[in-house]
C-alpha cells in the first residue's frame, strides 16, 4: 500500500478535516455534569456515523450505565499487528465562563490555533487518528495494521465503567499494543513521547454539624462549626516541608537513584518553563525536587473545590450544617490506589474533631502506569514523530493520569505508546483552551507513519505475543 498516497490524501482534505473538528467540538460533552447526558450521547451517534464514514467496520455505540462508548475495528489483515487506538470525546467543565473570550463551545480559529473546550484535551488530538485511518482507507481501501478503536465519554470523570466493560469483553479487545493521544509536546518543534503516567485517587469529604444552619451569633464560640473543621482538617494534610502528611502515605512511593534523577532532569522542563506555563512567580512543594520532578516522580494532593455556608454578595450571619472538600490524590510510581483510599480513611477519621462528623466518598481511581521506552511499539512511534515534525522526540514522564493506560497493562498484558501532540500553551482544562493546527496536521502525519511502521516490519510480533502466554 502507499504510504505517499494517504498523506498526500490527508493534505488534500485538511481543509474538510478542520471543519468536521469545529463540529466534533461544538457538542458540550461534560461527562461530570448531568444535563449534558443528551449531548453526550447525540456527540456519540455523530461520532460512529464519521467512523462509519472513514470506512471502519462494526461501528457500534456501547451503552454503559453512565455514558457510552463508540467502538469501531478494521480486521483485515491476517497475521499483522493489532493496534487498539483509545480516546475520549468527553470534556472538563467550561468554568468559569467569564474568562473565555469566546463561548467554549463555539469554537473558532484564531492564526494558528482552534479555541474551544475539548478542542485539545481531547477530540483534537483522537480526531488525528480518524483522519489517517480515513486516509488510508480511502486510498489503499486498506490499513498496515488491524485496528480497534474504543473512544469513550467517561475519561474525564476517572472512566468509572471502561475496567468492567474490558474485563467482560477482553478477548475481543485483544491487542498488541495500544495507541494513545492525550498528552503534550515539550514546545511546538519539541515531540515528545511519555513513558510514565501517575496514577488518581479523586474523593468527597464532607463534614457536617448541626441539622441545620444556625444564628452565628446565637450560637458562634459555642458550636463548632463543619466548615471551620473542614479547613482545619485539609490544611493538615500538608506538612510545612511540602509532604502529604498521612502516615504510610510515601511507603511505596519508587525512589530514583541521583544518576537517573539527574537524567530525568534532563528531558523535562526546567523550573523557570514550569513557571512561565503556570503564569506563577515561585513554585511550592516537596523540598529536594525540581518542579518537574514533583510533577512526575513525586505523589501530589490537590484540593480542587470546597463548597459550604453562603457565597453569594453581602453578608450572612450563620454556622452551616455541612460543609464538602474535592480532594484530589496524584500517585507515584507503585502506588496503589485502594492502599491510599485506605491510609486517608484512616487519617481522616482520627483527624475528625469530636462535635463534628465527617464522610468519604470516592469518585474516582487510578493506578499508576510505567511504560518501557525501549519497546519496539516505541521506537517506531520515534521514528514517526522524526517523519512528521522532523525531530526525534524526547521520552518525558507526564504528571497527569490517563485510567486506560494502566486498564490496558493490567488486563489486556498490552503497552501504551502515548503520542500526545498538545502543547504547554494550550491551556487544558482551563478557559480559552486551543488546539495548535499545524500540529493537527503533522499529528495526522505522524499517526500515518506509526502504522506504516508497524505493519511494515514486526519481528517483534511473535515475541511479544509469546511474552503473553499466546494472549
Amino acid at each position: 500500500m502507499s504510504l505517499g498516497a494517504a498523506l498526500e490524501y490527508a493534505r488534500a482534505h485538511e481543509a474538510a478535516a478542520i471543519r468536521e473538528l469545529r463540529e466534533f467540538v461544538r457538542f458540550p460533552t461534560v461527562s461530570s455534569q448531568p444535563q449534558h447526558a443528551a449531548d453526550i450521547r447525540r456527540c456519540a451517534a455523530w461520532l460512529a456515523r464519521r467512523l462509519h464514514k472513514a470506512g471502519l467496520d462494526d461501528v457500534r455505540i456501547v451503552r454503559t450505565p453512565r455514558h457510552p462508548l463508540v467502538y469501531a475495528e478494521w480486521l483485515r489483515r491476517p497475521g499483522a499487528p493489532t493496534v487498539l487506538i483509545y480516546g475520549h470525546y468527553d470534556v472538563q467543565p467550561a468554568d468559569p465562563l467569564d474568562e473565555w473570550t469566546a463561548p467554549p463551545f463555539a469554537p473558532v480559529i484564531r492564526g494558528d490555533d482552534l479555541y474551544g473546550r475539548g478542542a485539545c484535551d481531547d477530540k483534537g488530538q483522537m480526531f488525528i487518528h480518524v483522519q489517517a485511518m480515513e486516509a488510508c482507507l480511502r486510498t489503499a481501501r486498506a490499513l498496515p495494521v488491524n485496528v480497534k478503536c474504543i473512544f469513550e465519554g467517561e475519561e474525564e470523570i476517572g472512566s468509572p465503567d471502561l475496567e468492567p466493560l474490558i474485563e467482560r469483553h477482553r478477548r475481543a479487545l485483544r491487542a498488541d499494543v495500544a495507541l494513545i493521544s492525550d498528552t503534550r509536546m515539550l514546545a511546538k518543534n519539541r515531540p515528545a513521547l511519555s513513558c510514565s503516567e501517575r496514577g488518581a485517587l479523586s474523593m468527597e469529604l464532607e463534614v457536617s454539624g448541626p441539622k441545620h444552619d444556625l444564628h452565628s451569633g446565637n450560637f458562634g464560640g459555642a458550636v463548632h462549626n463543619p466548615l471551620q473543621a473542614l479547613c482545619e482538617m485539609v490544611a493538615s494534610l500538608y506538612d510545612r516541608r511540602g509532604r502529604i502528611a498521612i502516615p504510610g502515605f510515601y511507603a511505596r512511593v519508587r525512589h530514583f537513584s541521583p544518576p537517573v534523577r539527574a537524567a530525568i532532569r534532563r528531558t523535562g522542563p526546567g523550573d523557570p518553563g514550569f513557571l512561565r506555563e503556570a503564569q506563577v512567580s515561585r513554585g511550592w512543594g516537596e523540598r529536594g525536587y525540581n518542579l518537574y520532578e514533583r510533577t512526575t516522580l513525586r505523589p501530589a494532593l490537590s484540593l480542587s473545590g470546597i463548597a459550604g455556608g453562603y457565597s453569594g454578595p453581602g453578608v450572612k450571619g450563620i454556622i452551616p450544617a455541612r460543609a464538602v472538600a474535592k480532594l484530589n490524590f496524584r500517585l507515584a510510581a507503585d502506588q496503589e490506589p485502594r492502599e491510599i483510599e485506605a491510609l486517608v480513611r484512616r487519617h481522616l477519621a482520627r483527624i475528625t474533631p469530636p462535635a463534628v462528623r465527617s464522610q468519604v466518598r470516592i469518585v474516582s481511581r487510578a493506578s499508576p502506569a510505567v511504560i518501557d521506552p525501549r519497546h519496539p511499539a516505541m521506537r517506531a512511534a520515534a521514528l514517526a514523530f522524526r517523519k512528521g515534525f522532523g525531530r526525534v522526540p524526547v521520552f518525558t514522564r507526564s504528571g497527569g493520569t490517563i485510567p486506560a493506560v494502566s486498564l490496558f497493562q493490567k488486563l489486556l498484558g498490552i503497552p501504551t505508546v502515548l503520542m500526545g501532540f498538545a502543547l504547554p500553551e494550550s491551556r487544558i482544562h482551563a478557559p480559552n483552551e486551543r488546539f495548535h493546527l499545524p500540529n493537527f496536521r503533522r499529528g495526522i502525519a505522524t499517526s500515518l507513519w506509526f502504522l506504516h511502521l508497524l505493519g511494515k516490519d514486526a519481528p517483534w510480533l511473535a515475541t511479544a505475543r509469546a511474552s503473553l502466554g499466546g494472549k
